[in-house]
């Protein structure tokens, strides 16, 4: 028989806060952390905003040493690591290190450390490419790093499913720990892309938001919406089997209920346009969390600020639902922090979690009035006080693929 698995412990480094607290306060303040680009010069740019993480000092949370040895995404993702362990209040003098293990994903690791080593081949030739550059880059140099830092020997995989990665990583943490493989995941997502050829890429595609107005670029379901903003970050938590967690004394923030994870099958960037893959992840997680439909409160939404991507969710939302669609409450993160890529899912896996602590969903920042087939409740205008038994975390990446949590109240 599988084990319930529960939350034991949260971190994050965000566009609006470098911890959770600060991260959880800018959301329900309804604080936008999108501003003008400042990591290069966006002259020759279409899009101009980014959310950008401010004030991160990598010294605050690992030894300089090591620091340096390590690209920004894997940097962010060590110190919501540290965060979610001293929160955990997890005693590895006390643990099994080879039954402590690592589920942290990034969706590219460092395209700055390409770009920076491309240029030193074609100046000054392979001689002078950095010996660190491929240890520094791969996306699995997150997760090592963490594990390298805190001491965890268990089991350590890098999941990469572009902008589902934070919740598959979740997902398939959860399953390690349902059978038997760990008795403690840290699981979540990293990213650190705000970078001239991640810019220039994605704006290539027209998936970004060429407005100017910080206010007004990421703007989820709203009629004017023109893409999405690029962000940065990332959001660990630590997932325990809750025998272990109660052995211990731990703090219980909410339990996790159910996994869902499909594929389109239909094109290398845009959802499947009825919706059917991300409703079949919906109604995946849903039956493996034993529920039904109508239990589900609230959904954070992938979200994107894309026209396709609210469309079809939307679309994806009533197919898992039916009727109930309509009354369950729905947000987009993404409208605060703009898309953390492979971290979003674990910073919205947080989102849920601290919605489901405290009672309350948050606002769509940004949405004034819905697109045409956005008919659903997406929290225009001010967040709502309401008690949240059970939520869905939504990821969509491309390539096709869809991933759905389900996060629930603990009750023993």
């Amino acid at each position: 028989m599988s084990r319930r698995v529960v939350v034991t412990g949260l971190g994050a480094i965000t566009p609006i806060g470098n911890d959770v607290d600060s991260f959880w306060a800018g959301l329900k303040e309804k604080k936008v952390g999108i501003g003008p680009i400042t990591y290069f010069d966006t002259a020759d740019y279409k899009a101009k905003l980014a959310a950008q993480v401010k004030d991160f000092n990598p010294k605050d949370y690992m030894d300089p040493k090591a620091a340096r040895r390590m690209e920004l995404f894997s940097q962010y993702g060590v110190a919501a690591s540290k965060q979610a362990l001293e929160d955990a209040g997890l005693d590895m003098t006390k643990e099994e290190p080879y039954m402590i293990g690592v589920s942290v994903g990034s969706g590219i690791g460092s395209m700055q450390a390409f770009e920076r080593d491309h240029k030193k081949l074609l100046e000054k030739g392979p001689s002078r490419v950095n010996p660190l550059l491929v240890p520094m880059m791969i996306s699995n140099m997150a997760a090592g790093n963490i594990s390298i830092q805190f001491g965890l020997k268990g089991k350590n995989i890098n999941v990469v499913t572009a902008c589902a990665t934070g919740t598959h990583s979740i997902g398939e943490a959860f399953r390690a720990i349902q059978y038997g493989e760990a008795d403690v995941m840290l699981a979540g997502g990293t990213e650190a892309s705000i970078c001239p050829i991640g810019v220039a890429g994605f704006s290539s595609l027209t998936a970004l938001s060429f407005s100017q107005d910080p206010l007004h670029a990421s703007r989820p379901f709203d009629e004017n919406r023109d893409g999405f903003v690029m962000g940065e970050g990332s959001g660990v938590v630590v997932l325990e089997a809750l025998d272990h967690a109660l052995a211990r004394g731990a703090k219980i923030y909410a339990e996790v209920g159910g996994y869902g994870s499909t594929c389109d099958a239909y094109h290398i960037t845009s959802p499947a346009e009825d919706g059917s893959g991300a409703a079949r992840a919906m109604t995946n997680a849903i039956k493996d969390a034993g529920l039904k439909p109508e239990d589900i409160d609230y959904i954070n939404a992938h979200g994107t600020s894309t026209h396709h991507n609210d469309l079809f969710e939307t679309k994806a939302i009533k197919l898992a639902l039916g009727d109930h669609a309509y009354g369950v409450k729905i947000n987009s993160t993404k409208s605060m922090i703009g898309h953390l890529l492979g971290a979003a899912g674990g910073v919205e896996f947080i989102t849920c979690v601290k919605s489901i602590e405290e009672g309350f969903i948050h606002a769509t920042a940004g949405l004034e009035k819905e697109g045409e087939g956005c008919d659903l409740d997406y929290t225009k205008g001010e967040g709502v006080s309401m008690e949240v038994g059970c939520a869905i975390s939504n990821s969509l990446g491309f390539g096709g693929h869809n991933g759905s949590i389900v996060v629930k109240k603990y009750r023993p």
